[in-house]
């Protein structure tokens, strides 16, 4: 009786923290949403950044004509006069989500619009990444742990920094598909379920449509199977967890046009396949191991390994074979970066020019995950009591998160998961160490003591009211006692109960030590809450196209960049050209739905040096340059007037190295003057005349009188000078944009010939004045 009540008991209360655990995930979920409104609340519902105007501009499309027009889409209004085909050379998850979402409200008669959608994607998705976390670390450490985990990740800096509303990018839904994938792995390693090994091909299949970090999960997973391989931890449950996901997330991920047969050509994906071979090697040697005998297993597994081996070896053989061919040995630029950090710098300066592939400082380490950093050592010691296959994945997840993103800051986005995972197993591991040890000893509760004991040390306690009998004629086989139970019946009854306390009191805290343990912790939470709502609030809600600044006369917002692109929307033909440096081509294509040469994407670094050699050429070389490419206007960035510091004189040396790389004409050493970057008087030649220098210095001395630079914090060098070839048409209020429109060829005024010349010599003298032309070129 008393043994069912107990029992009903134990289920009302796991009914009962089920039901919590429910609500408290809600809010969580609620938490995660509105503290990334801070942009729209403060700001307006727009997008931000560079990249997000593009997919802004590709989901219109998307949902305006269709998904089949889509997939064929050639956007001629991109790298003139190449284009590009945005079917084939998009990530389509963010695409297809933000428009699957469209569409299923206006089914439901709310009709949103697209821009509406596409700014609240990335705050529902993180949303559903708190849920994926919980998920996750409850399969490596409990409920309990879980739930601590996803309140840290709804609030850390780091992810909010790429989902506050607004932040239309990849990673917006990638995350979420990472940790769900993840969650899946384990899922399948924990139980040995085929079932959640198909929906973990599946959630890879998702994840490969959204962003191309998805490498990263194909190269971590089997680095995992390989660590319990070599451990000595192979199970059929880690088969199953395994080489489903290689075989049906290949076959789905080669269906992505953007992946295509890459999925099985490049260098990044072939870890994956050797790990495939050396799994169903040793998955064979456990086979035979259980249906043949000990002498037949040594032949058996001598052969069995010496035919692994050359399959190994081919295998190798006909990779290595299959990249040989390539510079890179099949890696791509941005995979190399990571491996070799000084490689993109020597060799691929449109990598390096990124600042968010710029590697982070320390502080950017506080400033992104905050006190988490000093919780992930704990929570690596607490996943080794135990170790088991889902707390080394984890310990492995978050020791090579760690070196990806001193290597990217942008990888942060990447090391936040895992450190909310570890810190919320550290801060579950340590309130339970806690709150035990003040239960233990409150005061007014008698016997709880040999209760506790019975709980959290079971295996070397036995009430008195259970101890086997010794008589040994009343032993049955059935209710043989163990070994471990037979030494126990041997001691009286009173040395467990001693013993119990004994091993109790070693795992007691003092009273006073762990109230002021929990005190501190709950203040340290606080204080990463308050970092987190400042950090939402003020870091990162701010959207880059509309600028903000406070002095003593109040807020002053800058919106000269939509200022420049209404301009040119209602200024300039539909077809005229627009040049400018590739930051800004996205948001020319999409806001003023213009043409231009260069923009985000960067996949042709010819084109984009093309444009670095005319900023950095003299304004006649650089007029024949565009001219060449029916470029109309030149669009430039300068926030020497109000000191903005993300200006295109702060990259013009980007430009000069980028154009430099591909037309060695252009030396960076000419436009330093020794060794210096300068726009003072000291200049050199080469930099006072070259046209990024003009065209943002144009009429500056007209502000102040003196052209004072608030961003260099100098005087200019050269302020009084006209231009030839170009001619200022616009302007905006803060001269942070500047348009300028190519003055068109002049008349050639052909001079009297004298009759006494000769056609003969007239020709030749022709063909020389041809032959002397430059070519804008070189």
């Amino acid at each position: 009786m008393a043994a069912s009540e107990t029992s009903n008991g134990t289920s009302l209360r796991h009914a009962f923290g089920n039901v919590l655990s429910f609500f408290i995930l809600i809010l969580i979920g609620v938490l995660a949403f509105s503290i990334r409104l801070f942009s729209v609340i403060k700001y307006e519902s727009v997008i931000h950044e560079f990249d997000p105007y593009f997919n802004y501009r590709v989901t219109q499309f998307l949902t305006k004509n269709g998904i089949y027009d889509f997939w064929n889409w050639f956007d001629d209004r991109t790298w003139y006069p190449l284009g590009r085909v945005i079917g084939g050379t998009v990530f389509p998850g963010l695409t297809l989500t933000a428009g699957t979402l469209w569409w299923l409200l206006n089914s439901l008669n709310i009709p949103l619009s697209v821009e509406t959608i596409c700014v609240f994607t990335a705050p529902i998705f993180s949303a559903f990444t708190s849920w994926a976390t919980y998920l996750l670390t409850r399969e490596v450490k409990g409920a309990g742990a879980g739930l601590t985990a996803a309140a840290l990740i709804a609030m850390v800096p780091s992810y909010i920094s790429r989902s506050v509303a607004g932040s239309y990018d990849n990673e917006a839904v990638a995350i979420f598909a990472l940790i769900f994938t993840f969650y899946l792995y384990i899922k399948t390693l924990n139980t040995g379920s085929l079932f959640y090994a198909t929906l973990n091909a599946i959630a890879y299949f998702y994840m490969v449509c959204s962003w191309g970090g998805y490498t990263f999960i194909i190269n971590l997973i089997p680095m995992h199977v390989l660590l319990c391989i070599v451990t000595g931890r192979y199970s059929s449950r880690l088969y199953i967890a395994y080489a489903p996901l290689v075989v049906l997330g290949t076959l789905l991920a080669a269906l992505v046009p953007v992946v295509g047969f890459n999925a099985v050509m490049t260098s990044e994906h072939f870890a994956s396949f050797l790990v495939f071979i050396i799994i169903h090697v040793v998955a064979f040697v456990y086979y035979i191991k259980g249906i043949l005998s000990p002498k037949m297993f040594k032949v058996a597994v001598t052969l069995v390994l010496s035919i692994g081996l050359i399959v190994c070896i081919a295998v190798i053989a006909v990779l290595v074979a299959l990249v040989a061919s390539s510079p890179t040995k099949g890696w791509s630029g941005r995979s190399l970066s990571l491996l070799d950090p000084t490689y993109a710098s020597k060799y691929i300066p449109i990598i390096a020019s990124v600042s968010e592939h710029q590697p982070p400082t320390w502080p950017s380490y506080f400033m992104d995950i905050n006190v988490l950093a000093f919780l992930v050592p704990a929570g690596i010691i607490a996943c080794f009591s135990p170790l088991s296959d889902a707390s080394s994945f984890v310990i492995l997840y978050i020791v090579t998160s760690v070196y990806f993103s001193g290597v990217m800051v942008r990888l942060m986005l990447v090391l936040a998961p895992a450190a909310c995972i570890m810190s919320g197993i550290a801060l579950s591991e340590a309130f339970d160490v806690f709150t035990r040890s003040i239960k233990f000893q409150l005061p007014g509760l008698p016997g709880f003591s040999e209760v506790d004991a019975g709980d959290t040390s079971s295996e070397s306690t036995v009430p008195q009211t259970e101890v086997p009998k010794t008589d040994k004629s009343g032993d049955t086989l059935k209710e043989r006692p163990s070994r471990k139970n037979r030494k126990k019946e041997k001691e009286p009854v009173e040395k467990p109960s001693i013993k119990s306390q004994i091993e109790k009191r070693l795992l007691v805290l003092p009273f006073e030590g762990s109230v002021l343990a929990i005190f501190l912790l709950v203040l340290l939470g606080a204080f990463y809450v308050v970092h987190c709502v400042w950090a939402a609030a003020e870091a990162y809600s701010a959207p880059s196209i509309v600028l903000t600044s406070y002095s003593n006369d109040g807020l002053h917002v800058f919106d000269d960049f939509r200022e420049a692109y209404a301009w040119l929307s209602h200024n300039t033909e539909v077809d005229d050209k627009v040049a400018s440096w590739w930051d800004y081509g996205y948001q020319t294509t999409a806001m003023a739905n213009r043409t231009v040469i260069v923009d985000n994407n960067t996949w042709n670094n010819t084109h984009i040096a093309t444009v670095g050699t005319a900023m950095s050429s003299p304004e006649k070389a650089a007029w024949e340059i565009f001219n060449s490419l029916d470029v109309k206007y030149v669009l430039v960035v300068f926030g020497g007037l109000v000191g903005y510091p993300s200006d295109d004189i702060n990259k013009f040396l980007w430009m000069v190295r980028i154009g430099g790389g591909v037309f060695p004409h252009i030396k960076e050493p000419d436009y330093l003057r020794d060794g210096q970057y300068r726009i003072d008087s000291q200049a050199t030649p080469t930099m006072l005349n070259s046209l990024m220098y003009k065209l943002s210095y144009y009429r500056f001395v007209d502000t102040d009188g003196k052209g004072f630079d608030r961003v260099r914090r100098t005087e200019i060098g050269k302020k009084y000078f006209k231009l030839t070839h170009f001619e200022e048409v616009f302007t905006t209020h803060h001269w942070m944009v500047r348009i300028y429109k190519l003055k068109p060829p002049r008349n050639r005024i052909r001079g009297k010939t004298k009759k006494s010349k000769s056609k003969s010599s007239s020709s030749s003298s022709s063909t020389k004045r041809s032959s002397t032309r430059k070519n804008p070129w070189h």
